[in-house]
């Protein structure tokens, strides 16, 4: 067997072992945080919800058992959960944690209220009668790994068109490619266009490249768009939910028919339109069903059986698949877009369905072996992303080491640069906000259009300022086991240099002209002490709607007018921990469109190459004003 056949097994292989150590560091640290973190340390964290109130119980319209909880806490903590993750009841108690032994599956989160699938055997009266307080905790996603790692068996042993794309992926072979003169888009720019037109001609892969205010979701929508001209039906996935949620929405105003498997992060009427399980309820045939259901339900609890009972079974289980297989055949032949996420494209409903185009978005903050999941549906692969942004999220650092976080979409644009589109323009910021970013990740590459290059708030201002919290001697401190950093002066000189900012502006012109303002901390300490401090500042009162607070991760994709970055790190040794990690730094940067504050000790920042030069980079702009 020759080396150039026998590699994509053993780097499938490699994969398989590295997300092994992570699935074992992940569960260890699961099991540990339970054992050894109170509880409510987990509620702050966001993992858990304690105290709740039970509401009602029912089977929604996918036969589920499903039971509607409360969070009962008044704070305004952000949680993590979100739809398809599983969790797990239990009584706090005096001095022992009972756990339920059943888990459940979130179906619906909506700011306190939460609707949890679970098993038809759970006895929700057993939620009622409770000797202590009742709470809920995420609990550890065996299902997701479990996919993961059936899909890269499946690649390995893979014949056909899945062997063909991964024996392309892991080698230097040419991907094959159409050969037809460019369409025009009158709306596009020319890289834009340029990409759309890549992806018609692809014929296995093509990578677009998207920097941040590069009109990433845009591209990707029109070429969407173009290829539904060609093919009846496409799959668009991506990592998370809210990317799912995005680029749904973004089709569904481009005038596509899309359907959505899984419920939206974002609920409201127009996201929760399209999704399956809405649209399974809204068939006409429904009502049908549902009463067929509820007919097999109460002749499952009849206690005495009669001769007919199996054949009065058996004839209602028959109508009710007949029924179900019709309503989907209806709904998934109507839609143009199929829409889910990575590992929910493994759903049973898409069992035995092809697709000739896939579309992954997001492809740079993924994990290679979730790629796999729904590659297998697919004739070609559409990748788009920023890997000079967000990465996946890998928990053990052997494994990261050994290139976990590599993600599919590197190592094709590593291999074949020619399957790659660059998106060069962006519309987000001001021309100096944008260079060093430009400079730094993309080999100065970006340009700014025209109608942003000087956009900013204030005549003569300067886009980017640098506040050295050195001389004001605060310190960062660790708060709690394991729950991160944070440096109290610094929360307090973000909130002044913020102020001092709006005094400059002038309340009536922030509040006529909508300006909006994000506070991005990479430590998660930070941003909950931050959002406390501005609980109590009056003088924020009237401008409390216009600013958010959050880490980088959660206002990825996200722009604002003004963003103020507290850094928090503070020490003698020069220690940044994972501020190291660049590509963080490079979002929350992006992320401000006219005017971008940093806040950060200079002599801990600067010991590091990327913030000496982004130190002297700001310096550099106040001479040239």
């Amino acid at each position: 067997m020759s080396t150039e056949t026998s590699s994509p097994i053993l780097e499938l292989q490699r994969q398989r072992m590295l997300l092994q150590m992570e699935y074992d560091e992940e569960k260890k640290a699961f099991q540990q945080q339970t054992e050894t973190l109170g509880m409510m340390r987990r509620v702050k964290r966001g993992d858990a919800w304690m105290p709740l109130r039970v509401g009602k119980s029912y089977f929604n319209s996918l036969n589920q058992y499903c039971v509607e909880i409360f969070r009962q806490s008044d704070d305004d903590t952000d949680h993590n959960f979100e739809f398809g993750r599983p969790v797990q009841f239990f009584v706090q108690q005096e001095k022992a944690i009972r756990f339920f032994a059943a888990t459940g599956t979130v179906s619906y989160v909506d700011g306190d209220r939460m609707v949890i699938a679970i098993p038809d055997n759970f006895s929700v009266a057993d939620l009622q009668i409770t000797d202590g307080q009742l709470g809920v905790q995420l609990f550890f996603d065996e299902t997701s790994y479990r996919l993961m790692f059936d899909a890269l068996e499946r690649t390995m042993r893979a014949k056909g068109r899945l062997a063909y794309l991964r024996d392309l992926f892991y080698s230097r072979q040419k991907a094959e490619t159409f050969s037809f003169p460019d369409m025009g888009f009158s709306y596009l720019n020319d890289t834009q266009q340029h990409a759309v037109n890549e992806v018609l001609r692809a014929k296995d892969v093509a990578i677009v490249h998207g920097p941040p205010g590069t009109g990433k979701t845009t591209t990707l929508v029109e070429a969407i768009y173009e290829t539904l001209r060609r093919e009846s039906q496409v799959l668009v996935c991506a990592q998370s939910n809210m990317a799912v949620d995005w680029i749904s929405e973004k089709l569904v105003d481009r005038g596509l028919n899309v359907l959505r498997i899984g419920n939206p992060v974002r609920v409201d009427d127009k996201m929760l339109s399209f999704t399956y399980e809405r649209r399974f309820e809204a068939h006409p045939d429904y009502p049908q069903l549902w009463s067929i259901r509820k007919a097999i339900r109460e002749l499952r609890s009849q206690r005495k059986r009669t001769d007919n009972w199996h054949q009065k079974m058996d004839r209602l289980k028959s109508r009710a698949t007949e029924l179900e297989i019709r309503i989907n055949a209806e709904l998934f032949g109507e839609a143009r877009v199929i829409a889910c996420t990575l590992v929910g494209s493994a759903n049973r409903l898409l069992d035995g369905m092809k697709f000739g185009t896939l579309f992954i978005d997001e492809a740079a903050q993924a994990l290679e072996a979730a790629c796999w999941i729904p590659i297998r549906r697919a004739g070609r692969v559409i990748l788009a992303g920023d890997h000079c942004q967000l990465p996946p999220t890998v928990k053990c650092y052997e494994a990261l080491k050994g290139g976990l976080g590599r993600t599919l979409m590197e190592r094709i644009a590593e291999q074949k640069p020619e399957v790659v589109t660059l998106l060069r323009i962006q519309y987000r910021m001001h021309e100096d906000i944008m260079r060093f970013s430009s400079d730094w990740f993309y080999h100065h590459q970006m340009v700014a259009a025209p109608e942003v290059k000087h956009r900013s708030i204030l005549d003569l201002d300067l886009p980017i300022t640098w506040i050295d919290t050195a001389e004001y001697e605060g310190k960062e401190e660790f708060v709690g086991e394991s729950f991160g950093r944070i440096n109290k002066t610094e929360a307090e000189l973000t909130l002044l240099s913020l102020q001092a900012y709006f005094e400059l502006i002038g309340k009536e012109r922030i509040l006529s002209e909508r300006l909006d303002v994000g506070i991005i901390s990479p430590y998660r300490a930070q941003v909950q002490y931050l959002r406390q401090q501005i609980r109590k500042k009056d003088w924020i009162k009237p401008f409390r709607t216009r600013i958010s607070v959050n880490t980088v991760d959660g206002f990825q994709g996200q722009e604002r007018d003004i963003i103020v970055i507290s850094l928090v790190r503070s020490n003698d040794e020069g220690q940044i921990g994972f501020l190291r990690d660049l590509r963080r730094m490079n979002v929350a940067m992006t992320r401000a469109r006219m005017k971008l504050i940093i806040l950060g000790n200079k002599d801990t920042m600067t010991r590091h190459p990327f913030y000496k030069k982004l130190w002297d980079y700001i310096q550099s702009l106040k001479r040239v004003e």
